[in-house]
């Protein structure tokens, strides 16, 4: 049986997002220049797009992080998969990623960026999920809220599938 997918977000409005999310980056960088972490794989349809709108130097690094699996459900155990090619000691850093859940994966991960040193370390998410947090994370700059449903789309996946939609929907099973 094919999953249905309920539209949330259109590729306009997040488009439109996108753009107010990096006017406001570079008004807040100005002068600066940031190392953008993209976290993989959800987030790397966001990040693309919000770097080529930012007008202040950016530096992009990756870090691939998991708590998920082919689950829809965390398992509580946070796994760094790929970590940075570069040190971030004395630079200004943004996290970029998809969606902040349980916030567990966010919490581990700024911890661990903020012991290598960074000047400073800022979370930039796509997508809020406030209803689903267990521990406390601050998202410094945040594309949308939403409520406690299961999405998909612009990067966000469910058991590999959907990543590559051009929105953001729930998923309807």
């Amino acid at each position: 049986m094919e999953d249905r997918i309920e539209v949330l977000f259109s590729e306009k409005e997040i488009d439109e997002r996108i753009r107010e999310l990096a006017a406001q980056l570079s008004r807040d960088y100005e002068g600066k220049e940031i190392t953008i972490i993209c976290i993989l794989k959800g987030a790397t349809f966001f990040a693309c797009e919000l770097a080529k709108r930012l007008e202040v130097p950016a530096r992009i690094e990756f870090m691939r992080c998991s708590s998920y699996g082919d689950e829809t459900e965390s398992s509580r155990e946070v796994k760094i998969l790929l970590d940075l090619d570069n040190p971030i000691k004395d630079r200004d850093v943004l996290v970029v990623e998809d969606i902040i859940d349980t916030g567990r994966t966010m919490k581990t991960l700024l911890e661990v960026l903020k012991n290598r040193g960074a000047s400073s370390v800022k979370l930039c998410a796509l997508l809020d999920k406030p209803d689903r947090r267990e521990v406390e994370v601050h998202a410094d700059y945040i594309g949308f809220t939403i409520p406690d449903k299961f999405v998909v789309g612009y990067g966000l996946d469910y058991a590999q599938k959907y990543r590559t939609l051009p929105y953001i929907g729930e998923v309807i099973v």
